[in-house]
């Protein structure tokens, strides 16, 4: 292998972000990928391509469709030994969404080259022939996608366990963050990207800049929340910051600087251990969240404003969630069906047979 890839970062601008392999194509496509897309994607879009690119260990124009696949097994073979397994979906590899999404980046990647000229095929393939059958045109095949992703439900936390993440944080930032998530379903990127304009304190709105895919929306949040955050507003954010952003750091070297997203994680690490929760993420305070509003009677389209879902889709995960949804549904549905047997006229048993 003629080059060794490492990831290198540098920022560019207030939130641009400059991410280079070490090799002229891939680099190549990295700017591409920084030219149509947000910061958080070309990092993972570049850690993605280090890993393959490490386990396969061949220069990008040599890679093969074997390649690929062998990458696939190398990523889903077991990481701690056979006999340890992830409780969320019993698997002992990478789960099979981060394997599926590397491979779209690695198709990324060929797309890209096949576009330029630099190669004549993409080595990802779409998917595995399992079958053939005769049609009209002849034989066609079946395809089998190369990743089979469960579908399973978020973890969410119950309403004891919100009081007790609550009840063990140690300050009003922490609080606030914690709320704007837990109370308005924002994502961590979201909270971390507030800034004091965005803070609409008359109407209870707050304004989401830095939205999923660069999406804006303005979304309402709970009196407790604004009544946290002024008091982190009064008492605990130092006053001669000189960002905007509503959250910082308050101790430390970095005091008075954006509170980065490992900083937020920290926060939330150190609250999982003091509340005695066995699993804590921002995203489940996300869930928590919308499930709780769907469960109160929110509709559909509603939650999905709230959650800055560009498609229904992924909102309807929130209805299997909410627990009274389904059985609510289910008992009208077969309460009605048993009143239907009950008027229906009894067959006659006893039938005269003539000889």
């Amino acid at each position: 292998m003629s080059w060794s890839p490492v990831v290198e970062r540098r920022r560019l601008g207030v939130s641009g972000v400059e991410v280079r392999l070490g090799h002229g194509l891939v680099d190549d496509y990295l700017r591409f990928v920084a030219a149509r897309c947000r910061p958080n994607t070309v990092l993972a879009c570049g850690y993605d391509l280090k890993v393959f690119f490490t386990v396969v260990a061949k220069d990008p124009l040599g890679v093969a469709t074997a390649d690929v696949l062998d990458f696939i097994a190398q990523q889903r073979a077991p990481r701690r030994g056979g006999n340890v397994i992830r409780l969320d979906d019993g698997e002992a590899g990478l789960a099979a969404r981060t394997v599926r999404r590397r491979l779209a980046t690695i198709s990324g990647l060929y797309g890209y080259l096949l576009a330029c000229g630099k190669v004549a095929t993409n080595p990802v393939p779409t998917g595995i022939i399992t079958r053939t059958h005769g049609g009209r045109g002849g034989r066609r095949g079946t395809a089998a996608p190369l990743i089979r992703t469960p579908s399973t439900l978020p973890r969410l936390l119950s309403p004891p366990e919100a009081i007790a993440l609550l009840a063990v944080l140690r300050t009003a930032r922490d609080t606030a963050m914690i709320e704007a998530m837990l109370l308005g379903g924002l994502r961590r990127c979201e909270v971390l990207g507030l800034r004091m304009e965005d803070i609409h304190l008359a109407d209870r709105r707050v304004f989401i800049a830095s939205g999923k895919g660069g999406h804006e929306r303005i979304v309402p949040l709970a009196a407790q929340f604004f009544t946290t955050l002024a008091t982190y507003l009064d008492s605990e954010r130092p006053t001669a910051t000189a960002t905007e952003v509503v959250f910082v750091v308050l101790k430390g070297p970095r005091r008075g600087e954006p509170l980065s997203p490992a900083g937020l994680d920290q926060i939330l690490r150190g609250a999982k251990a003091r509340a005695g929760l066995t699993r804590l993420t921002c995203h489940m305070l996300r869930h928590t969240c919308l499930t709780r509003l769907r469960e109160a009677g929110m509709a559909l389209e509603a939650v999905q404003a709230q959650a800055g879902h560009r498609s229904i889709e992924s909102t309807r995960i929130y209805l299997h969630l909410s627990n009274g949804w389904l059985a609510g549904e289910y008992h009208q549905a077969i309460t009605a069906l048993e009143d239907d047997l009950a008027c229906a006229p009894a067959s006659s048993s006893n039938v005269e047979v003539q000889s």
